[in-house]
């Protein structure tokens, strides 16, 4: 995040209480991590979190680790974390020190044997369901386990046998002693270990008893030296927890855990249990595919790292939970590819059009401005030959009053060229339109006495000699109503929009695109902004669609089909 990122973003509540903390000395530098499970790709939400972490400890002088919350084995892989340290890394940040929570296992092993010796911990036998029902709900206490009260020296015997793999998963849990009445459910004595007989990804078969997130979460912190842990307000009922191990443990500082709103994005689902059922039911086509809220699957779409972080910036940081509007983050795109991408001319949907009185067999080289607005992006040639393509969309043989693009008989300006005139429309034997002849008015090129000569619709183009032939997709919303998750009695995948992808295999670029290096970016003049799939080369060029045009002519298209 750059220095000018910082200074003009938006106040927020914890940005006043650091800033109050710091001016009162109560800190000398602010240290914050990012702490993601490594059991799958990150999503659009985790870059809100990201951006505040980074931006908060890079404010007031501190630093931002990474850490990664591996205490569930059966879930994690390597592939995932090397997944997030990209995405973190693409966002544009850098964090100071790469942690695990699974090097901290010998010293919360400690911590929990300190817990058991302290009367504050005991090995419960009872299986699963029954903890579950002992808890109580909402309006009732919980039920004491009847191995409650067994003396502190069987618990850590028994600790120590699990352990030593022992016993079998399932034959014991680790439950923290604190009060079965709380009106806080996390409260209800919970359960801080496991044994799960299972391979680390990381310490392989060194352990066969795991920390719950609770355990491992708070205490990782404080062996930071976190001073600030900034959590979504799902852990909100979590916080007493968290403190109560903090204060009953010998952690070597205190870190503060604050909590904000959760990033909620209309029209798709931003949870990862939902995205991994997408990847896995085979709905797309993996974790980055374009159609996915995952920093992998909207940076391939085209999605820049600038744009995310003022999205983020732009719908800030409040206590307050919102659905923010799809096109909020289409705007941030469409803002900062406006402002740095060249403009490019593609025929998506190709109609042939003839110039009848262009020579036969003549190229013409046309001056083209490759930034209208940014002169130092300096100017293209492009060629002009007697047969080019246009968009079928641009021309309409039974057009509306307020059509102001070709027609027979009508006139535009085709870009960056001439005046066009339609004289002849060629039809097939079914009646389809498949070839325009016009003749164009020389008189009309840049600096020719007609050059300025009016028309109301000016086109897009490129010539057929040249254009390279290649593949384009066209994206949409993955599902069709804006909270696919809302209705409970109707699985989220009965929502996915079956037009989210189109692909269209005989587009028509202007030449020189088919060059195009993964991470470049395209305005295609009147269509919308592309990218380079990474799967696309020279011999097969593939264009994902990051972002549309704002489209004045779809309101009204509406107005005349009514």
């Amino acid at each position: 995040m750059s220095s000018t990122e910082q200074s003009s973003a938006p106040n927020n509540f914890i940005r006043n209480r650091i800033r109050k903390e710091v001016e009162s000395g109560q800190y000398d530098q602010i240290v914050t991590r990012f702490p993601p499970e490594p059991n799958g790709y990150l999503h659009i939400g985790h870059a809100k979190s990201i951006v505040l972490n980074f931006a908060m400890a890079a404010e007031f002088g501190g630093y931002t680790n990474l850490r990664f919350d591996d205490t569930n084995p059966a879930r994690e892989e390597q592939r995932f974390i090397d997944a997030i340290k990209e995405d973190v890394s693409w966002l544009g940040y850098q964090w100071k020190n790469e942690c695990h929570a699974s090097d901290y296992f010998d010293t919360l092993y400690d911590y929990a044997l300190h817990l058991i010796d302290n009367g504050l911990a005991y090995i419960d036998e009872q299986d699963g369901e029954t903890i579950r029902e002992q808890r109580g709900t909402l309006t009732e206490p919980g039920t004491e386990s009847p191995f409650r009260d067994r003396p502190a020296a069987e618990s850590r015997a028994l600790f120590e046998r699990m352990r030593a793999g022992e016993l079998p998963d399932g034959a014991g849990v680790l439950r923290a002693k604190i009060d079965m009445a709380a009106p806080n459910i996390n409260l209800r004595d919970p359960v801080i270990y496991r044994i799960r007989h299972q391979a680390h990804p990381r310490t392989g078969t060194d352990w066969c008893i795991y920390p719950s997130y609770d355990f491992a979460h708070g205490q990782s912190d404080a062996i930071e030296h976190i001073t600030h842990s900034l959590c979504t307000l799902e852990f909100e009922d979590h916080r007493p927890l968290y403190d109560w191990l903090l204060e009953h443990l010998p952690v070597p500082s205190r870190p503060h855990q604050i909590e904000f709103a959760r990033l909620n994005i209309d029209f798709t689902v931003l949870s990862k249990r939902r995205l991994t059922r997408l990847v896995e039911e085979g709905h797309v086509e993996g974790w980055d595919d374009p159609r996915m809220p995952t920093l992998a699957g909207i940076r391939r779409r085209g999605f820049t790292p600038q744009s995310i972080r003022n999205f983020c910036t732009e719908i800030g940081v409040t206590k307050s939970e919102s659905v923010i509007p799809y096109s909020v983050l289409e705007r941030n795109l469409r803002d900062d590819l406006n402002a740095r991408a060249p403009r490019r001319m593609a025929v998506l949907r190709p109609l042939k059009l003839v110039l009848t009185n262009f020579p036969e067999g003549e190229v013409e080289w046309l001056q083209a401005a490759n930034h209208p607005q940014n002169p130092d992006q300096g100017t293209r040639k492009v060629p002009m030959t007697r047969e080019i393509w246009i968009e079928q969309d641009d021309f309409l043989e039974q057009a509306p009053r307020k059509f102001f693009r070709l027609k027979p008989g009508g006139e535009v300006r085709l870009r960056n060229a001439f005046i066009i005139k339609c004289d002849e429309v060629i039809k097939d034997a079914a009646g389809n339109v498949v070839e325009l002849h016009c003749s164009f008015d020389p008189e009309s090129r840049s600096g020719q006495p007609g050059a300025d000569r009016k028309v109301k619709g000016t086109i897009h183009w490129v010539s057929a000699a040249h254009a390279v032939k290649t593949e384009v997709r066209l994206y949409d919303r993955l599902f069709r109503v804006p909270n696919p998750a809302a209705d409970k009695n109707v699985d989220f995948v009965d929502h996915i929009n079956p037009d989210s992808l189109e692909v269209l295999d005989s587009a028509m670029l202007e030449p020189g695109l088919d060059q195009a290096g993964h991470g470049a970016c395209f305005q295609f003049e009147r269509l919308g902004y592309f990218v380079p799939d990474p799967a696309s080369r020279p011999d097969k060029p593939v264009f994902n669609q990051a972002v549309t045009l704002r489209d004045t002519w779809a309101k009204l298209e509406k107005a005349f089909s009514q």
